[in-house]
């Protein structure tokens, strides 16, 4: 066990110990531990009308932004599911504890980690979830919660249409007799997008609802403890399914699209992937431009989901006011990462760029001062920092694993001054599948193989004599830092910390919001500079966990 492991599980042997105070340092004390409605959403991009958004249909969550407060400028540590929720949920960066894909099991490799949840549940708290909080092969984590859901019955379906469902099936079938078990992994999705005219509860999301719904009333009645419920919804995740009323709430020909199609000029050409989480859909082209047509319904689908996950957290958030708890009760809103649909060239997430990093994040409290609801903060935060956050908020001490910040003086006052950057990364997203997982040969035999092998004509040229396959595949790893003014991205072989880096892009919000054009080539001076800031603030350890 090397230098960086050891000193992680030291850390990790100092369990939380609970404390007996119940004041948030917000406000004024509450009357008991406040609850804790704990919602995850994923591959949700802050595309909302809080957000600025002219389209989106969000009423539920731009009421919930316009009385608590909303975070602009929220990052995530990694842009893919598995990572990023495991860094949420142990309060560890995936640099820390080596999670970088979504095949690696949290407590396969951290067995005696305090969870977020199992903090809570450790002090007394009720600890449940419905829908995905953790990653999936995280999410039973029986230490984690005090009991845990049924599975679904067989009315919750992936696609409701018959059509759809033999799509499925037949495109499993196929995949699976050319490839065996690798087809698992992705390969057999079915279509994209299914518009079907059926109760909400139909799918996962509505269903979960009505469970957390009837939860959060039995929690009242008893009233025995408070609660820690994660409230986890799947969309707007591919594939894009969504009761029909909520593809009505948009007409497809008044949908924006991306403006920036095309990837950044001077970009790492490991930075960019060939969208195959999406093109593994039934329906979608295999290699080449989508077409606006096809492009205009994808979006259409991908907003739909959003207006579908909106009215599921409204009527999660109104189960709370007719139960009698809302006064003490914490809300608490997250994505695990951003999406590109379309910009840059891309569909998906498993990038370093602002697109896929930014992040909404909003959260309400009973007791935060009344001239700061609404209030919307420029501060750069992480997701990394709502584990001692809600520790705070909770009069619970955080355990010493736990490496964010807490934003919770950003209650009392939204404008001070704050981080100076924040940090998330990917391990070349060109060479590694949907799921930030090293390219399996299988993948080279599918219809993936000319789509991997123009990628790799395009690194050779730009790395020239750096160039090696597997330095590109398993040890390259992007590591970005967003500041007020910069995305400064740092490409190096993780395995060599003290080995200089391969590559350096830099983006300038003030003249480039859209990070359509590397300036690093032309500014050796301010690349030295925030270099020197990402080695002092980055937090990697000189040592690796492998």
């Amino acid at each position: 066990m090397n230098l960086t492991k050891c000193i992680v599980c030291f850390f990790l042997l100092g369990h939380a110990l609970g404390c007996n105070s119940q004041k948030s340092e917000s406000g004024k004390a509450l009357a008991k531990k406040p609850n804790i409605l704990f919602i995850a959403i994923d591959d949700l991009r802050p595309e909302l009308g809080s957000y600025g958004s002219e389209i989106v249909q969000s009423p539920n969550l731009d009421k919930l932004a316009s009385d608590g407060l909303q975070f602009n400028r929220a990052y995530c540590q990694q842009a893919i599911c598995g990572p990023s929720r495991a860094s949420v949920l142990t309060g560890l960066r995936p640099e820390t504890s080596g999670i970088f894909h979504n095949y690696l099991k949290i407590r396969e490799l951290y067995p005696d980690i305090v969870t977020l949840p199992q903090l809570f549940k450790n002090n007394g708290y009720e600890a449940t979830y419905f829908g995905k909080i953790f990653h999936h092969g995280d999410l039973d984590d029986s230490l984690s919660w005090s009991r845990v859901p049924n599975p679904y019955p067989k009315s919750v379906v992936g696609f409701a249409l018959p059509k759809n469902q033999s799509i499925r099936e037949a495109t499993r079938k196929d995949m699976f007799s050319k490839y065996g078990d690798v087809a698992k992994y992705g390969l057999a999705m079915g279509p994209a997008y299914e518009s079907a005219d059926v109760p909400d509860n139909t799918y996962a999301d509505g269903y979960n609802t009505d469970l957390a719904i009837a939860h959060i009333k039995e929690m009242a009645k008893t009233n025995e403890k408070p609660f820690f419920l994660g409230l986890g919804f799947n969309k707007p995740h591919l594939n894009w399914v969504a009761p029909k009323k909520y593809w009505d709430l948009y007409e497809e020909e008044d949908i924006p699209m991306a403006s920036d199609s095309i990837s950044p000029r001077n970009s790492a050409a490991m930075g960019i992937h060939p969208s195959f989480e999406l093109r593994v859909r039934s329906g979608i082209p295999k290699k080449g431009k989508l077409g606006r047509g096809l492009s205009k319904t994808l979006k259409q689908a991908y907003l739909a989901c959003v207006s579908y996950v909106d009215a599921q957290i409204g009527r999660a958030i109104q189960a709370l006011d007719e139960a009698g708890i809302r006064d003490n009760t914490i809300i608490i809103v997250w994505s695990d990462h951003g999406y590109h649909l379309g910009d840059m060239g891309i569909w998906g997430k498993a990038t370093n760029y602002e697109i896929a990093t930014r992040v909404p994040l909003m959260i309400w409290t009973p007791d935060m001062p009344e001239a700061n609801r609404g209030a919307q903060t420029e501060a750069l935060v992480e997701l990394i920092d709502m584990y001692p956050t809600l520790c705070e908020l909770a009069g619970i001490e955080k355990p010493s694993h736990v490496e964010g910040k807490s934003f919770v003086p950003l209650l009392d006052n939204p404008t001070q001054d704050w981080k100076t950057a924040v940090f998330s990364q990917f391990p070349s997203p060109a060479l590694r599948e949907w799921g930030s997982y090293p390219l399996r040969p299988a993948m080279r035999e599918t219809y993936f193989g000319p789509l991997i092998e123009s990628i790799e004509a395009k690194i050779k040229v730009q790395q020239k004599e750096k160039w090696n396959r597997d330095l590109f595949e398993n040890k390259l790893m992007g590591y970005a830092m967003r500041t007020d003014q910069y995305r400064f991205i740092v490409w190096k072989d993780r395995t060599l910390p003290q080995a200089l880096p391969l590559y350096f892009e830099l983006y300038d919000h003030k003249n480039d919001p859209e990070e359509m054009v590397n300036i690093a080539p032309e500014n050796p001076e301010l690349v030295a500079q925030l270099f020197t800031q990402f080695k002092n603030e980055k937090n990697i350890p000189e040592q690796t966990n492998e």
